[in-house]
């Protein structure tokens, strides 16, 4: 597979090197479970409460989750399996529309939300394990490097405008993402799910 990443820093005679890290398809699995898991909580509670502040953290939870998916994880998928482009194009139009029924997120609008999430889970899936077909061990550990970063980097409220594809989205998402965190530091306002009560299992 060739994705556009820089090489690895030498490592001496070590030719059975691994770099540190999770692979990207674990990553991505853990957090598509846990969004299912507190959508779940949000829309079906049973005889638990309902997490409070969960429509702001799974606001905040998708907006970083799409924004890292769309700098580093679909651009892989696109140069490794050049035919699923289309599929990968769907996918980003498909998130567009996501985080636009994600601004200004009510109860009321919650299930449509909840669909399109699910329906998010179930297509970026699909792209993880074809891509896991034909990726080494150690080109899905340095994607998932460069995931859990841009995830930190990545803004915490749904911008629909904004660049989707590389190189423009890895410089607009990080500066956004900079107003975010201000923003979210002055109004107290939670973004994670271990800011929750009892925050969804990994």
């Amino acid at each position: 597979m060739t994705v556009p990443l820089p090489p690895l820093p030498p490592t001496g005679e070590d030719d059975g090197f691994r770099p540190g890290g999770r692979s990207v398809a674990d990553i991505v699995d853990a957090e598509h479970r846990q969004l299912r898991e507190l959508l779940r909580r949000l829309t079906d509670p049973g005889p638990e409460p309902a997490p409070e502040h969960g429509l702001e953290v799974l606001t905040a939870a998708m907006s970083r989750h799409l924004s890292a998916e769309e700098q580093y994880l679909l651009p892989a998928v696109r140069s490794a399996l050049p035919d699923a482009a289309d599929r990968i194009d769907r996918a980003i139009a498909d998130d567009r529309a996501l985080l636009t029924a994600l601004k200004g997120l009510t109860d009321d609008g919650l299930d449509g939300v909840a669909e399109r999430i699910r329906h998010h889970v179930e297509e970026a899936g699909a792209l993880v394990a074809a891509l896991r077909e034909v990726a080494s061990a150690e080109e899905l550990i340095r994607l998932g490097n460069r995931l859990e970063i841009a995830e930190e980097a990545a803004p915490t409220r749904p911008h629909p405008g904004t660049p989707a594809t590389p190189p423009w989205n890895r410089v607009v998402e990080p500066a956004v993402g900079v107003v975010d965190k201000v923003r979210d530091a002055v109004t107290g306002r939670p973004t994670y799910l271990a800011d929750l009560t009892e925050p969804p299992p990994g």
